[in-house]
């Protein structure tokens, strides 16, 4: 019975353990399926990924004013860049890919 628990016990840790690291969204996947379309090549007046000064003027603004208009939408782009069924911490992960290149 010792054993059983044991193995129950480590069995649930593992599980947790692996729920939590899959919990972290892939900004760089995300990207490639919802961002890059625009982001890649500009349409719609987007920046592009990469591009200083394209984000000059955006990154002046505090990062919540960048991710609340991923998440909101402005201009052209839809809220979530028109993949609702994206979660707003996905969006972020996908923003900060986006900006890693420049920040």
């Amino acid at each position: 019975m010792k054993k059983l628990t044991a193995a129950l016990l480590a069995g649930s840790a593992a599980l947790a353990f692996a729920t939590v690291a899959q919990a972290e969204p892939d900004g760089e996947a995300i990207y490639n399926q919802a961002c890059m379309a625009c982001h890649m090549t500009g349409a719609a007046g987007a920046p592009i990924k990469g591009d200083a000064d394209a984000w000059a003027e955006r990154l002046e603004q505090d990062m919540e004013t960048l991710y609340a208009h991923s998440i909101e939408g402005i201009g052209a782009m839809p809220p979530k860049g028109g993949h609702a069924n994206l979660s707003d911490e996905e969006v972020k992960a996908a923003v900060d890919f986006m900006l890693e290149p420049v920040l």
